[in-house]
C-alpha cells in the first residue's frame, strides 16, 4: 500500500504540474501559491470534518502539531518558494534535474535522524529510478540559451534548497505520523500550519490583497481549484500515506518519477515531441521503481 501511495502521489502531483504551470501563467506563480494553500485548507477542513468527524484534529497531541508543523513549514512553505525562484534562476528542466536527488537527501536523512536502513537491492532501485529520471530530464531542448553564471549558482542553490525542504519534510512527516496518526488529520495539519505562516509573511509585505485579485481571472481559479484538489489535497495526502508505511527513501524515489509522468500529459495538454531518449529514459526508470516494489 506504501508503494501505491506513492505511485498515486506522482500521478496526482503531474496534473497538479499542469493547473498550476497554467495558472501561474496567468496570474504569476507567487500568487498561485499562497491561493493553492488557502484553497487546499479550506477542502481539506470540510473533508476532515466528514471523513472524521470534527474540522480540525482535536485529539492531536501538542509533539505531533510539532513535527508536522515544521514539516509543513520546512517542505511546504519554505521548499515551495525555493522551488519556485529555481525556476525563475534556471528554468524547470535543470530544476527537475536537482529535483531527482530528492531520493539520496531523504534516505541519507531517514537513515541519520531515523535509523531507517536500506537494502541493496533498494538502493540499486533508487539509483537506477534517478538515472532514468535524469537521462529525461536533461535532454537538451531546442531554443534553450545557456544561463549566466550568476542564475547557474543561485538557481542550483535554490534547487538544493528544494530538495532539503523537501526531502527534511518528508522525515518529519514520518516523526508526526508515528503510532498510525491519521495520514488524512497529518496533511490537514501541514497545510494549516503552512498556510498560515505563508499569509502572516504576505500580511508583513502588504501583498494579501494583490494576492486575492488572482480570484478575478476564473480560468486561473479553476486551474487552482483543480490542482489544489489533486495536489496539496490527494498528492500530499497520499504522500503521507506512502512515507507512514514504507522507509522514506523509498517513498520520495517513487514520487520523483513525476518528471517520467509529464511526458504523456505534455503530449496531450501541450503537443510536445516525446523522443526516443525520453522513452528510453521512462523504462529505465520503471524497472528502478519495479526493483524498489519487488523487494519490498
Amino acid at each position: 500500500m506504501g508503494e501505491i501511495a506513492a505511485v498515486l502521489t506522482a500521478v496526482c502531483w503531474s496534473f497538479t504540474s499542469i493547473f498550476f504551470n497554467n495558472a501561474s501563467r496567468l496570474i504569476g506563480s507567487v500568487r498561485v501559491n499562497r491561493l493553492r494553500l488557502l484553497v487546499s485548507t479550506v477542502i481539506l477542513l470540510i473533508v476532515h470534518l466528514i471523513v472524521m468527524g470534527s474540522l480540525i484534529p482535536v485529539n492531536a497531541t501538542p509533539e505531533q502539531w510539532l513535527w508536522l508543523g515544521l514539516s509543513g513549514i520546512i517542505g511546504l512553505a519554505l521548499g515551495d518558494a525555493f522551488l519556485f525562484q529555481a525556476y525563475v534562476h534556471i528554468g524547470a528542466r535543470l530544476t527537475t534535474v536537482i529535483m531527482a536527488l530528492d531520493p539520496v537527501f531523504s534516505a541519507l536523512i531517514a537513515w541519520i535522524w531515523l535509523g531507517e536502513k536500506l537494502t541493496l537491492w533498494e538502493v540499486v532501485g533508487i539509483v537506477i529510478t534517478i538515472l532514468g529520471v535524469a537521462w529525461v530530464v536533461m535532454e537538451q531542448r531546442n531554443g534553450q540559451g545557456a544561463h549566466t553564471r550568476k542564475d547557474l549558482i543561485l538557481g542550483v542553490l535554490c534547487g538544493i534548497g528544494a530538495v532539503l525542504g523537501q526531502a527534511i519534510g518528508f522525515v518529519l512527516s514520518k516523526k508526526g505520523l508515528a503510532n498510525n496518526f491519521s495520514p488524512l488529520s497529518g496533511v490537514l495539519m501541514r497545510i494549516i500550519v503552512s498556510t498560515i505562516v505563508m499569509w502572516i509573511l504576505a500580511l508583513f509585505t502588504g501583498r494579501i490583497k494583490d494576492t486575492l485579485t488572482g480570484f478575478k481571472n476564473s480560468s486561473a481559479g479553476k486551474n487552482i481549484l483543480a490542482g489544489s484538489v489533486l495536489g496539496p489535497c490527494l498528492g500530499v495526502w497520499a504522500s503521507m500515506v506512502a512515507v507512514q508505511l514504507v522507509p522514506v527513501g523509498i517513498a520520495s524515489t517513487i514520487m520523483s518519477t513525476r518528471p517520467i509522468l509529464m511526458l504523456p500529459l505534455a503530449k496531450f495538454f501541450y503537443n510536445e515531441r516525446i523522443t526516443l531518449r525520453a522513452i528510453v529514459g521512462t523504462m529505465i526508470a520503471l524497472i528502478g521503481v519495479s526493483v524498489i516494489f519487488l523487494v519490498g
